[in-house]
């Protein structure tokens, strides 16, 4: 696995688009994100179908078709520098087939962050784009909102990326002790499950550092996710692994934990538990497409350079 076009860091007066790729978006929560942002000296624009609602799937943002177009106006716009998702939930595998790839590609790199359903476009710019994503807190997300940790790692990682060249958990610990080199990935696991077979998802992740994490899910589901990504032979080759949160899921030492344990040990490689990333409070922001190396027993991640130019 090779590493990933890092796009430019952000500057004062940046402007970034939001969109909604996914479900439909709290309004007041918008704005409130929209707040942050400008505090942050950037200009928000926000894309014409966020606040819009499905009129028959009252679970998505708006139709497949204006999702996309949201997206792909934003991405092509030359005045915008960054795009951020406005939230998860449900919806990119529905409208990721209605963008126009090409024209994305034509367009140049820019920043782009998300994360939960948004992992399948994670997926997709790096297969289709080749470049660095970001899974982050989304614009309209209780963690960017209202958690100071969340924020600043963002913030950090988009303006002087340089600083957070380091990523420490210190709540984290070695499931597989161990140190492990290789490119980031990942995301939702429920997601990158479902991603498999899809003509924007990676077949292998042979050389990467794998970061997954999940919400609201009971423990057979996750086995039954990780054991698809085992007998596809999509793990075979894995540097290292990084797990993150699984917020509303079963108890994790007394259910999730052992059953992490019996299909993450046999590949032989550091693991690292409760990292800090994903549906969590404080979660950090991570780079994918980026090389780096893992210190499963001190609960570090160091990238080889700046996630961003």
């Amino acid at each position: 696995m090779r590493e990933l076009q890092r796009p430019s860091r952000l500057a004062p007066g940046a402007r970034v688009a939001v969109v909604a790729p996914s479900g439909p978006v709290p309004e007041e929560r918008l704005q409130a994100g929209l707040d942050v942002l400008r505090g942050w000296d950037l200009d928000p624009v926000v894309a014409p179908h966020v606040l819009d609602r499905h009129p028959e799937f009252p679970y998505l943002a708006g139709t497949d078709a204006g999702r996309a177009a949201d997206l792909q106006a934003a991405w092509c716009d030359p005045t915008v520098d960054a795009v951020l998702c406005a939230r998860g939930g449900y919806g990119v595998q529905r409208m990721v087939d209605l963008l126009d790839w090409e024209a994305l590609r034509a367009a140049g790199p820019k920043v782009f962050v998300g994360f939960s359903d948004v992992t399948a476009l994670h997926e997709a710019f790096a297969v289709r784009l080749g470049l660095v994503t970001l899974h982050g807190p989304m614009a309209a997300g209780l963690d960017f909102v209202k958690n100071a940790h969340a924020q600043e790692h963002l913030r950090a990682t988009l303006f002087a990326p340089e600083t957070v060249t380091t990523i420490a958990a210190p709540g984290s610990r070695a499931m597989v002790p161990g140190r492990a080199r290789g490119v980031l990935l990942g995301g939702c696991l429920s997601l990158l499950a479902a991603e498999l077979g899809t003509p924007h998802a990676r077949t292998s992740a042979a050389g990467g550092l794998l970061c997954l994490e999940d919400v609201g899910e009971e423990t057979y589901r996750l086995d039954r996710y990780l054991t698809q990504l085992l007998r596809a032979g999509a793990l075979e080759g894995l540097s290292g692994v990084l797990l993150g949160s699984w917020e509303s899921c079963e108890p994790y030492e007394e259910r999730l934990r052992p059953m992490l344990v019996d299909r993450l040990g046999p590949l032989g490689v550091p693991v690292v538990e409760e990292f800090g990333f994903g549906h969590c409070e404080g979660a950090s922001t991570i780079p994918f497409g980026v090389a780096a190396e893992l210190d499963a027993e001190a609960g570090t991640l160091t990238l080889d350079g700046p996630a961003l130019t």
